[in-house]
């Protein structure tokens, strides 16, 4: 028996919905903005919920500078002095606690101590304790909140980083950026909401690699997918022109195909149409928009000074703080810059340097520039990986080489701008870097917060799929209200 067309089988909500005119009320929405101008909150002046923020926001937007590879807090910001005089001892079973081991660790017979090389000192009138491998961090170290309790479930990189974009272990869910694009929309109407943007590190160049999903919508609306800026050639790729084909020619061509998906999305009211009608629509602004934005040629020589050295060299951290600041000014919301190169399971001192080297002036500068500008107090930056590393030397320890496997159980991240008490540092661990102490934060509990300070309550940001309503901290998650302006 030969299949019924679909227009002539049993009329199903989505085909209603399209037929009794929402799906063509969606897209004159999509393709004509200003016909919902009228007592639109200015959040949602290019796309958002209705209701979104639900209170008022201390942040506008986000900067994650994610330190893909996991950080050592324990030679960066957790300063142990008593670490010293244990030197290549075993780490007591009383601390350990029969807590699980990467297979790259499990088999190991002992589990020497290896105290930092790293000389720390207290900065600021807030006193905070940073490494020597930080002198620009340390300089701004009153401006930012240190969080040393931070924890996770995840203890491998993949599952681990997923978790921090998504709050889920598996992949599907979706990002960080994409809720918030979702949830509040974009101040500009010519910029995707949510931007990634990459580089590798010199500590470790072949760390672990990083995937498109990492900045996906999942089962949201595909509009909200994170938008991948290059370093070389085309900012995003099939932005240009196909040759041969002109600005009136692709204008003409763009107009029939919007008729064509309008067609459809009357007839079947999906919402996967509207999103391709305002892809299509955004991308033709963005071939305007985007190359101006990019091209850092008339920034000024002291922005380059402030950045460090690396910051005309397209594709660096350095570069991208440049560009991340601009992506700010113009109304981006969900900004993320990850920086591979942190996965020290060896040769710790020589390759940590590097890192630090690469990231603390442009970090610092960042925080900086966007403070001198205005934009700090509604600009919300966060800096950090997807765990920490261990107290205990994996492999051999030497008297000048070390390296640190995984450890999820406790690491830091610091925090500043729009919502966050300057000049904090929360949480304490142990006297062995191993355990929380007091004051724990878990991955949900720091998504909670960052949704707070953009005036988003976490538990009501919700999407449903498959039956359930999803949210970013699933079913969990606090604000840390002792780190809040």
């Amino acid at each position: 028996m030969n299949p019924l067309p679909a227009p002539r089988l049993p009329v199903n909500r989505r085909h209603l919905l399209g037929r009794v005119g929402l799906g063509a009320t969606a897209l004159a929405g999509l393709l004509n903005e200003q016909l919902f101008a009228a007592g639109a909150n200015a959040a949602n002046a290019t796309g958002g919920l209705p209701g979104l923020p639900h209170f008022a926001p201390k942040a506008k937007r986000v900067i994650y500078l994610f330190q893909s590879g996991a950080p050592s807090q324990l030679d960066l910001f957790d300063h142990k002095p008593l670490l010293a005089a244990r030197h290549g001892t075993d780490l007591p079973d009383s601390i350990r606690q029969g807590q699980r081991l990467t297979g790259m660790t499990a088999t190991q017979e002992r589990f020497p101590i290896a105290p930092t090389r790293f000389r720390f000192a207290q900065h600021g009138r807030s006193g905070a304790w940073l490494s020597e491998l930080l002198p620009h961090t340390a300089r701004m170290a009153d401006e930012l909140c240190f969080i040393r309790t931070l924890h996770t479930e995840a203890i491998n990189h993949d599952p681990a980083i997923t978790f921090f974009q998504t709050g889920a272990q598996l992949a599907g869910r979706p990002s960080i950026g994409s809720w918030l694009s979702y949830g509040l929309g974009s101040e500009n109407r010519d910029l995707p909401a949510f931007v990634a943007l990459l580089s590798n590190g010199t500590g470790n160049p072949a760390d672990q690699p990083l995937y498109d999903r990492l900045w996906s919508s999942g089962f949201l609306p595909t509009q909200h997918q994170g938008i991948k800026f290059r370093a070389a050639g085309d900012p995003v790729l099939f932005l240009s022109n196909p040759e041969g084909l002109d600005a009136q020619g692709r204008r003409r061509m763009l107009d029939d195909l919007a008729k064509l998906n309008q067609m459809q999305l009357a007839e079947f009211g999906d919402p996967e149409i509207a999103t391709r009608i305002a892809q299509y629509e955004l991308a033709y602004r963005m071939q305007t928009s985007v190359p101006s934005l990019t091209d850092v040629s008339r920034e000024p020589a002291s922005a380059f000074d402030l950045y460090g050295p690396e910051s005309r060299k397209p594709g660096t951290f350095a570069a991208n703080c440049i560009l991340a600041r601009r992506l700010a000014e113009s109304g981006v919301r969900f900004i993320q810059l990850f920086h591979r190169g942190w996965d020290q399971h060896t040769k710790l001192p020589t390759q940590l340097p590097g890192q630090c080297r690469d990231t603390d002036q442009p970090a610092a500068a960042l925080v900086q520039d966007l403070k001198q500008r205005g934009l700090l107090d509604e600009t919300l930056v966060v800096w950090g990986g997807e765990f920490g590393r261990t107290v205990y030397c994996q492999g051999r320890l030497t008297k000048d080489d070390y390296g640190r496997d995984h450890h999820p159980r406790c690491f830091t991240v610091w925090l500043a701008g729009g919502g966050i008490r300057p000049g904090v540092t929360f949480g304490e661990t142990d006297d062995f870097g191993y355990n929380v102490a007091r004051d724990p934060v878990h991955v949900h509990d720091l998504h909670a917060t960052l949704l707070h300070c953009l005036g988003i309550d976490h538990t009501r940001l919700t999407f449903k799929f498959q039956g359930r309503h999803y949210r970013l901290t699933d079913v969990h998650g606090d604000v840390v209200k002792d780190i809040l302006a």
